[in-house]
This record gives C-alpha cells, sequence and structure tokens, in this order.
C-alpha cells in the first residue's frame, strides 16, 4: 500500500486515471517481482522509487508527442507516461522476449491502446522508430546512451534521460560525443519538486532546435 504522500502524489500525477496506475504497480508486484523485472526489494517503494519517480517526467514531454522509450524493462518509465498522459504514443523498445511478453500482458489488462511494445536492441531500431521524444532510465551512462538514443530522433527532438546525482558530472564525461552525435543544448533539470520528498533527476538534450 502507498503511504499517505505517495497516495496524495499519485492522485495529482495520474488523476482520474490512477486506478490504472495502481494495477500496474499490482502487476510489478505480483508477475513482475516473479519473473525477476524487478528484485523483492524493490516492492515496499514501488510508488516513490519507481512510478513516481518515473511519471513526474512526463511534465517535460510536449503535448501529442511521439515517445520511444528504450531498454523498457518494467515499463519504467514508458508505462508511467502511458498511464499518465493518454495524448502520448509511446513505443517500448526491449531487447528480452521475456519482458516484451510481461509488457503485452500488463498493456492487454490496463487496455492502453496508446503503446506498442517492439523487441529490439536501440541502435536495431533506429530505422524502424522516429519519435519525437527518447526517455531511459537506468540503461547505461550516459555517453553509451546518448548513441543509443539520439539517432531515434532523426535529426530533431529531446532525449530526457533519468539520472541520479552524478548526472552532472556524466553530461562532463560525454561532452564530446554528445555533440558529435548532434546534441545542441544539454542540461540538468529535476521535476517533481512539488509533490515528491526527492525530485527526479532529468538530462535533456536538444537535438535539432534552436532554443
Amino acid at each position: 500500500m502507498p503511504t499517505e504522500a505517495e497516495s496524495k502524489a499519485a492522485e495529482v500525477v495520474f488523476g482520474p486515471r490512477l486506478s490504472l496506475a495502481t494495477r500496474y504497480v499490482d502487476h510489478l508486484a505480483t508477475s513482475g517481482m516473479e519473473r525477476g523485472l524487478l528484485g523483492p526489494r524493490e516492492v515496499p517503494r514501488l510508488w516513490s522509487r519507481h512510478v513516481l519517480n518515473c511519471a513526474v517526467v512526463a511534465d517535460l514531454i510536449p503535448e501529442g508527442a511521439d515517445v520511444a522509450d528504450v531498454g523498457s524493462g518494467a515499463g519504467l518509465p514508458g508505462l508511467t507516461f502511458a498511464i499518465a498522459r493518454p495524448d502520448l504514443m509511446l513505443t517500448l523498445i526491449e531487447p528480452l522476449e521475456r519482458r516484451c511478453i510481461w509488457l503485452n500482458e500488463v498493456v492487454d489488462d490496463l487496455e492502453l491502446d496508446n503503446v506498442t511494445i517492439y523487441r529490439s536492441r536501440a541502435e536495431q531500431a533506429v530505422e524502424h522508430v522516429n519519435a519525437d521524444v527518447v526517455t531511459a532510465r537506468a540503461v547505461s551512462a550516459l555517453g553509451n546512451l546518448a548513441r543509443l538514443t539520439i539517432p531515434l530522433l532523426h535529426g530533431h527532438g529531446e532525449v530526457l534521460a533519468i539520472k541520479g546525482r552524478s548526472a552532472a558530472e556524466e553530461v562532463q564525461k560525454a561532452s564530446k560525443v554528445l555533440r558529435k552525435l548532434g546534441a545542441q543544448h544539454t542540461k540538468v533539470v529535476t521535476t517533481g519538486q512539488d509533490i515528491l520528498s526527492e525530485p527526479t533527476t532529468v538530462v535533456r538534450i536538444s537535438v535539432g532546435v534552436s532554443s
């Protein structure tokens, strides 16, 4: 069960679709754990550390965007966006078959019509996926992550990489790679500070934009 603070935050983030978010968390806590998509230690903190931590990033995504989630795993952050923002179209890119099977089961159960599961490595998905926004969480160090995500924008859009406290250091280390890949602006931002005890840190990489 979520704490009182988590419940209040979830109401703000998910609004009338809170029941879908709750069902998603139930899937994570049961079949998601049973099939090894996350460990049993994570179950008590699914709301705060995982679902809400991801979902607040949806505020950074423009209305009606096509979003690709790289290395989607248990649907974090992709499924949280699909639930919180029905205006978005999500493509969840995940190479492992067992994870794709689970994701499809959850999407079918929640009747999410704005989600496509695409079994592929990110670098192999480039010719099939053209996104406005690419997201990723806990996939790789930023330099390598940029190589996997920026090509999916096909020259225009944003990467939103959910990172931890070392985000600024990662940006510095990856600066040459980012420039080479066409990143025009890279900054570290936080979101969710109004409703979460620990806001989410995001590296925002803009490609092919003038501002």
